[in-house]
């Protein structure tokens, strides 16, 4: 079978979850095209991201030329079809997430993934995100493109789920994947009880060979890791309070802030401010493989977030036998088990999460070893890449039918 994939920015260090779903199919025997809006100019640190740029065909590469040649083309193709998907693309635009502009650049764009979809042969088109990414695969699927579907994450989609059109984008698609039940339940609240039934549970997944990397003994040293992007819904701030009151209470800690983002000046800014330099470093955007050093050096993984969809550093940790300190945030609680294979606290509570973590480094070490085996069980029992692929699979041969 051929799929498309469509994807806004692809490879990204933050997707790969996208990366080892795509190789999955391949595995299974699907042949998947790669089509991405931006991401070939990207610097990317992780082999395998390099080498998925080179089979990703990008939209904007090609240049505005390009684009309005491939909307000729559309439109004497078949004129009638070009006018209604132009029609539903000024719907979308109406009182929307972004301008009327935004949504006509998109409908140009879904004319160049039209016309490459057509000419791969694609069966179905799959993309990433409830945002522009979907828009566009459904104005394609409009304009005579195969049927579509498209994955929500969160947290995102569900801060504005009408301006983004949710319902219109779910209602027009053949089937929806959400990462959780959490994330089910929130397209639920936008859409109409009779499209419910296209609501299907996918969990994001890890390679088998991920899990080969596991260490069940931890580090001497009482270090934590924290891996995200710098910014306000993963909580880094909270977290740095949290390590003020570790000081004050003269606990020993070391904190890894694995990652980058729009807020690592203020990041900076506090760590001075709280006196903290000598227990916490930075290491900007780093590898897959880096990442699971540094989780391997450390006791715990600890994610404040304050909004969320399912992370996949979380699944990381675990199958690498990390215990997790995270929140009763969007999915989480579904895969984390508090006091089994890991902690959890309040979102927002300064004293809780210091509370927490002092639990953690205070931990006997057959405490944490027993935490990390149970850890490892369960997000290998729920986040297989392979399993997780084949039910992705089934529904889109299903659509294709």
């Amino acid at each position: 079978m051929r799929i498309a994939y469509f994807i806004n920015q692809y490879p990204k260090v933050s997707h790969s979850f996208i990366r080892r779903e795509i190789l999955a199919l391949e595995r299974l025997g699907m042949t998947v095209q790669r089509i991405a809006l931006r991401g070939l100019n990207d610097t990317l640190v992780d082999p395998d991201d390099i080498s998925e740029r080179s089979n990703t065909q990008y939209v904007l590469d090609e240049g505005l030329f390009s684009v309005l040649l491939s909307v000729v083309k559309v439109l004497f193709l078949s004129p009638v079809t070009f006018f209604l998907t132009l029609k539903l693309a000024l719907k979308m635009g109406w009182r929307a997430d972004r301008a009327l502009p935004y949504h006509l650049i998109y409908f140009a764009e879904s004319c160049q993934v039209f016309l490459w979809m057509k000419a791969f042969g694609a069966q179905h088109v799959h993309a990433h995100f409830g945002s522009n990414s979907a828009e566009v695969v459904m104005l394609a699927h409009a304009l005579g493109g195969p049927p579509y579907s498209f994955t929500v994450h969160g947290p995102e989609e569900f801060d504005k789920p009408q301006a983004l059109k949710l319902a219109e984008k779910i209602k027009q698609a053949a089937f929806v994947v959400a990462i959780s039940s959490y994330g089910r339940s929130q397209l639920f609240r936008w859409i109409d009880s009779q499209y419910w039934h296209k609501v299907k549970i996918i969990h994001c997944g890890l390679e088998q060979s991920f899990y080969a990397d596991a260490a069940p003994d931890f580090p001497s040293k009482a270090r934590m890791v924290c891996v995200g992007r710098l910014c306000e819904q993963k909580g880094q701030l909270l977290l740095l309070e949290a390590c003020r009151n570790l000081k004050e209470k003269g606990i020993e800690f070391d904190l890894v802030l694995a990652g980058d983002g729009e807020m690592r000046p203020e990041v900076e800014r506090m760590i001075a401010v709280y006196g903290i330099s000598d227990h916490v470093r930075i290491t900007g955007w780093i590898s897959s493989q880096q990442v699971r050093e540094e989780i391997l050096a450390s006791r715990a993984m600890v994610l404040p977030s304050f909004a969320e969809g399912l992370p996949v550093v979380i699944m990381e940790a675990m199958a690498l036998k990390r215990p997790v300190i995270s929140t009763y945030v969007a999915g989480i609680p579904e895969l984390v088990v508090d006091g089994g294979c890991g902690w959890l606290v309040p979102a927002g509570s300064a004293l809780e999460l210091t509370n927490a973590i002092e639990a953690m480094l205070s931990a006997p070490h057959q405490q944490l070893i027993d935490m990390g085996e149970a850890a490892y069980h369960r997000v290998k029992q729920q986040h297989d890449i392979n399993t997780e692929a084949s039910k992705l699979a089934a529904l889109f041969a299903e659509s294709a039918q």
